[in-house]
């Protein structure tokens, strides 16, 4: 049941399904719901309960934090629970230092900590747990800042006799080639384990890939599996700016009322021409914005020149008037609505788009103008982000199975009140 847009009030009866005496469910996947450490904090208390026999649980992007990891950690000791998924959320490494706790536990060996916020200070907590006699056989760092010195931690744990890890993530962590370094001689010291190692996005640098590819080579040691694709230098940068792409809009896919300029980075919208039907606002709980914006179904679209669809996609754009920010399946007659992904931009609020549907978001007025877009192709999520002062705000994810190349698309209404809007895509 993700991306179902569940509340935390639904998680009480979630969790008297997981106390209850006949209760059989052994897998359940919550994400990218708005379940809040409300929510997450009952979930805790069914998995506290003797009946509950739930192995693997999934929480990613459903609005957790440090204030969750705690009781987690708890739920984690006395459960069955095997597997946890809490990637995409806030936890910090305050919440890793409060988890760790219960990934000792004998039994449970897959933590998945994806884009959680943390830093090297998190592997500080991490590498007593890979020393410890502990299960683990999988972690998952991927996205989080950890930087060299979070290297050298971690493989002070993967250098133990005690690690049992089998599989190690830190795709997009930042690593350089003193972090290989680490890695390498961790590897030399605890051949006996660790199978896959993904450093994707990262920038191993010739040494580093010469170190670590060598143990592939090496017959004492068991990795089978080494990611080293999509680096270089660009990628040691913090947060989404590493998988910064410069997009460029096609003139040629462009309606007749829009102005592109600035080497085909930004877009204006000079006159009112189509009328089209756009939007079923039957979810809406703005009636307001709703009826404002269903009289002015006025839209003009261009999109960019090239196809997304491989890895890991960041850009930023700027915007003036009433926009539609989004990517898109190449078009078909009669169908356009439903292969498009979109974030709605207006002075009031914002809004996602998807088969014609336009849902209200609960954010901040838009101010400052800035939205940061984030395409993770094979994993199937889109997120939009405000952005202000170089701080990102998450706004909305789209999470599905992409089956197509996706192109960055825009579209500018006009309102009767605001003739013209704009879109300007950032260099980073």
């Amino acid at each position: 049941i993700t991306s179902c847009d569940l509340k935390d009030d639904i998680c009480e009866t979630v969790a008297s399904a997981l106390q209850s005496a006949g209760s059989c469910l052994t897998e359940l996947d919550l994400s990218y719901n708005k379940l809040t450490d409300t929510g997450v904090k009952q979930i805790s208390n069914g998995l506290l309960s003797p009946h509950c026999k739930l192995k693997i649980l999934r929480l990613t992007g459903s609005e957790v934090t440090a204030e969750s990891c705690g009781i987690l950690s708890s739920a984690i000791a006395v459960s069955q629970l095997e597997e946890l998924r809490l990637g995409c959320n806030k936890l910090g490494d305050s919440g890793v230092k409060l988890l760790s706790a219960g990934l000792m536990d004998p039994h449970f060996s897959i933590p998945r900590l994806r884009e959680c916020n943390l830093s090297r200070r998190s592997c500080v907590s991490l590498a007593p747990v890979l020393w410890s006699y502990s299960v683990l056989r999988e972690l998952d760092l991927r996205d989080n800042n950890l930087w060299y010195s979070g290297m050298r931690l971690l493989s002070a744990g993967l250098r133990n006799p005690n690690c049992n890890l089998q599989t190690l993530r830190l795709s997009g962590c930042l690593v350089t080639e003193k972090g290989c370094t680490f890695l390498a001689s961790a590897l030399e010291s605890n051949p006996s384990h660790l199978r896959e190692l993904d450093l994707s996005f990262n920038h191993p640098g010739d040494s580093g890939v010469k170190l670590l590819s060598a143990k592939l080579e090496d017959p004492h040691c068991r990795l089978e599996k080494l990611s080293l694709d999509h680096g270089g230098e660009s990628k040691i940068k913090p947060g989404l700016r590493k998988y910064a792409c410069q997009l460029k809009m096609d003139f040629r896919l462009a309606d007749d009322d829009l102005t592109l300029s600035e080497d085909n980075t930004r877009v204006v919208r000079r006159t009112q021409v189509h009328l089209n039907p756009y939007f079923d606002f039957s979810d809406s709980d703005d009636s307001d914005f709703s009826h404002r914006t269903k009289k002015s179904d006025r839209w003009a679209k261009v999109r960019c020149r090239e196809p997304l669809s491989d890895g890991r996609s960041y850009w930023q754009v700027e915007w003036t008037g009433w926009v539609d920010i989004g990517v898109t399946y190449t078009p078909r007659w009669g169908m356009e609505n439903k292969r498009c992904f979109g974030l709605f931009c207006c002075n009031e609020q914002y809004a996602f788009i998807h088969d014609i549907r336009l849902s209200v978001i609960s954010a901040p007025r838009p101010d400052p103008k800035c939205i940061g877009v984030y395409l993770d192709f094979p994993a199937g999520t889109l997120s939009f982000y405000s952005v202000s002062s170089g701080t990102l705000t998450h706004l909305h994810t789209f999470h599905t199975k992409f089956t197509e190349p996706l192109y960055p698309q825009f579209k500018i209404m006009c309102d009767e009140r605001e003739i013209f809007g704009s879109v300007k895509i950032q260099t980073l």
